[in-house]
């Protein structure tokens, strides 16, 4: 009676200082985690990362650490953690095939949060669309078009086509296309051109416009208008100067033709 005593003892001491163990390690473990976790969040953060990323890297690096803790813990208290591990990559793994379209615009928000190719308020045209970026999220990023429509786009497509951000470089110039006759003068029509544009406060000086002899069409010659212009007054300046321009191209006399076709008709009589 007294061995069986003894064993029991022995094997209560042995355990149980396993599961003090495998407790302190839990303990001590989530803490590190919790100290790890917040302190590579303030490096980020004080590196200039954008918030989203530091607080990602924050919650990956805290659930790993936890992970590690509980496999330890286990395998303190005799637990066969090797299969537990398997089990674990094995669920990782199918968990990964079923979510890959999440995982994959997971993977493209995170590139887009860091490498920033457009920020929120930017113009831009991806996926298929355009507008103002409204919100840049982990999955998806939200765009408001000119008529006040939201379009969610999957960040993954936005990475796989090309990003036109309008508003990277703080100019956008606008092109535009005015006809006159053949029969007018061009130095009327460009002086005319030159005048809307100048009196425009909105059109940058510099780069400087370009006002131009672009081609001579079947019906008319094409002059150029290329002003530049802060890319949040683009659309305003746009429709002001087709008005603006229509109305002095016709005040200096030229004419805005319609397409014409000179028919030439030969009578060829054949005398018998």
């Amino acid at each position: 009676m007294g061995e069986i005593l003894n064993k029991l003892y022995s094997y209560i001491v042995i355990y149980g200082m396993n599961v003090l163990a495998a407790g302190l390690i839990v303990i001590v473990g989530r803490w590190v985690g919790h100290i790890a976790a917040d302190l590579v969040s303030r490096i980020l953060l004080k590196a200039g990362v954008d918030k989203t990323i530091s607080s990602f890297a924050k919650n990956i690096i805290r659930v790993s650490l936890l992970i590690f803790v509980f496999i330890a813990a286990l395998n303190k208290l005799g637990v066969q953690t090797a299969s537990l591990i398997a089990v674990l990559g094995a669920a990782g793994i199918a968990i990964g095939l079923a979510l890959q379209g999440s995982l994959a615009n997971f993977a493209a928000g995170i590139l887009l949060i860091f490498f920033k190719p457009f920020k929120v308020g930017d113009f831009i045209a991806c996926g298929g669309a355009e507008g103002f970026v409204e919100d840049v999220e982990v999955f998806c990023t939200s765009l408001r078009t000119f008529d006040n429509l939201q379009i969610i786009i999957p960040n993954a497509k936005i990475t796989a086509d090309n990003i036109i951000n309008f508003s990277s470089f703080g100019k956008r110039r606008i092109d535009l296309v005015f006809s006159v006759s053949y029969t007018d003068d061009l130095s009327k029509a460009k002086r005319a051109l030159k005048d809307v544009v100048s009196r425009n406060d909105r059109v940058l000086k510099s780069p400087a416009p370009v006002i131009a002899v672009s081609e001579l069409a079947d019906s008319s010659v094409n002059l150029v208008c290329r002003p530049w212009v802060k890319p949040d007054d683009y659309w305003d300046v746009y429709f002001e100067l087709i008005e603006n321009g229509k109305v002095a191209l016709e005040k200096s006399g030229c004419t805005i033709p319609f397409p014409q076709h000179d028919v030439h008709i030969i009578n060829n009589k054949i005398e018998g």
